[in-house]
């Protein structure tokens, strides 16, 4: 569990990752206690960093000041730590990856027929699905390095293994939303979620990513 100074930063960038959610969402993706969690984001409230919508129970990152906070602290443990250098090339191992899970995507939504023809897969063909997920299975254990060179820098970094074997898992079990649905924790989501956490710390614009 993430000591009291950290417990703001950690709500904040959940935040920042679901979009709009409840404090227990928030709290499990960045694997807090959800009571924790929901007294700093009513914090957050009270400080103009975020917005409680009491209609659908939900909290909304304020898009100025509660980004720019949030970056703030991410930015501030990192230089605390001593471990800018170290998520920078987790960073960069990371983006190399990041084609293939896009490839894998496209592959998983789209089949290309023998004759070229490209339809929307209706998974009928287990075969072909099996074989998608099994390239998934490939990316994933190279992802793992990724994974524990980040574990190592900064703690938070660890709740992102569990949360991909979970949706590798579950495809594997047969739930095949657990590969690119939005909203629940599919593999996809997990990933553009560990995207978001980089891209968040590292202070890069996502629109720009790349671009220099």
């Amino acid at each position: 569990m993430a000591h009291s100074g950290e417990i703001r930063l950690l709500a904040l960038l959940g935040l920042r990752l679901k979009g709009f959610a409840s404090a227990d969402a928030v709290a499990e993706v960045v694997g807090q206690d959800p009571g924790l969690i929901a007294a700093e984001l009513d914090d957050c409230v009270a400080d103009g960093l975020a917005v409680f919508n009491p209609q659908r129970q939900v909290y909304l990152l304020n898009p100025a000041q509660g980004r720019s906070e949030g970056e703030r602290l991410l930015a501030s443990q990192l230089d605390r730590l001593g471990v800018r250098q170290r998520v920078e090339n987790a960073y960069g191992r990371f983006l190399e990856l990041n084609p293939e899970i896009l490839q894998l995507c496209t592959d998983w939504q789209i089949c290309q027929q023998p004759d070229g023809e490209r339809t929307l897969n209706d998974h009928s063909d287990p075969d072909y699905d099996a074989q998608v997920i099994d390239r998934l299975g490939q990316l994933d254990a190279r992802l793992r390095d990724v994974l524990a060179e980040l574990g190592s820098a900064i703690d938070r970094y660890s709740v992102y293994g569990p949360r991909f074997g979970t949706a590798l898992r579950l495809l594997d079990e047969g739930n095949l939303e657990y590969f690119t649905k939005p909203i629940i924790p599919s593999y996809h989501t997990v990933w553009f979620e560990l995207h978001e956490d980089l891209l968040a710390t590292l202070g890069i614009d996502r629109a720009t990513e790349g671009s220099s």
